[in-house]
Order: structure tokens, then C-alpha cells, then sequence
């Protein structure tokens, strides 16, 4: 199963605790947690590149599955993180305390992050 596409947030549960969790400033969550952002996903066999545009801040992160990268978090801080592939539809990370985890289901992707207790689930879909 391919994961490249580009996918536009349908949903979020629990923006604001989550950043408020990571350390996200209180401005920059007020100004996040109404746009709509759109994620394109490029896979190249086990290379990807993930690019998530909201607003007019753009994140792009390449990384190879298995591998070592440094991957920049929401908060914008660079990190080296090893992504993992369970099965052939679920991108699963651990980054600083946090777990990540990236499900395709058809044209739906699902990312949920836990930090401590709180748990962000977003909803995207291919579009």
C-alpha cells in the first residue's frame, strides 16, 4: 500500500492539551487549531518525504524506514528519530517521550501522538 498523496485535515481531538503538552506556545496553538492543513506524502520504497503545509508555516521531513533522520517537530525543534513500518499501512515513531503513529486506511490517515497522558488523534483525507 502506497501512502503518496496529498491528504486535507478533516478533524482533530485534543489540539490545544496535546500542544499545550509539547511545550507549543499559547499564541501559535490559538492560531493553529482552526486551519486546515494539507499533508503530501511522497513514497519512494522506503524513503519518504512528508510535507504538512498550514497555513503559511511548511514542514517537510524525509526519512527512510528503518534509518536514522532528523525529523522537526511541531514545536520546530530538530530531533533524530527512527521510523518504523508495521505492516504495509502504519508508520509508528517514538520521539522525545512521544509516540507517533501513521495509519492508511484506503483514503483516511490517521495520525494519533501520545505525549504522557494526552492523546492528539487527526484526521486527514486524500484529496
Amino acid at each position: 500500500m502506497s501512502f503518496t498523496g496529498k491528504y486535507e485535515l478533516q478533524s482533530q481531538e485534543n489540539f490545544e492539551p496535546f500542544m499545550r503538552a509539547i511545550g507549543l506556545p499559547e499564541d501559535q496553538i490559538q492560531k493553529g487549531k482552526d486551519l486546515k492543513s494539507v499533508t503530501e506524502i511522497v513514497q519512494n520504497g522506503k524513503k519518504f518525504t512528508v510535507t504538512v503545509t498550514t497555513g503559511s508555516k511548511v514542514m517537510k521531513n524525509e526519512f527512510t524506514i528503518g534509518e536514522e533522520s532528523e525529523i522537526e517537530m511541531m514545536t520546530g525543534e530538530k530531533v533524530k528519530a527512527v521510523v518504523q513500518m508495521e505492516g504495509n499501512n502504519k508508520l509508528v515513531t517514538q520521539v522525545k517521550g512521544m509516540k507517533s503513529v501513521t495509519e492508511l486506511n484506503g483514503d483516511i490517515i490517521t495520525h494519533t501522538m501520545t505525549a504522557g497522558d494526552i492523546t492528539l488523534k487527526r484526521t486527514s483525507k486524500r484529496i
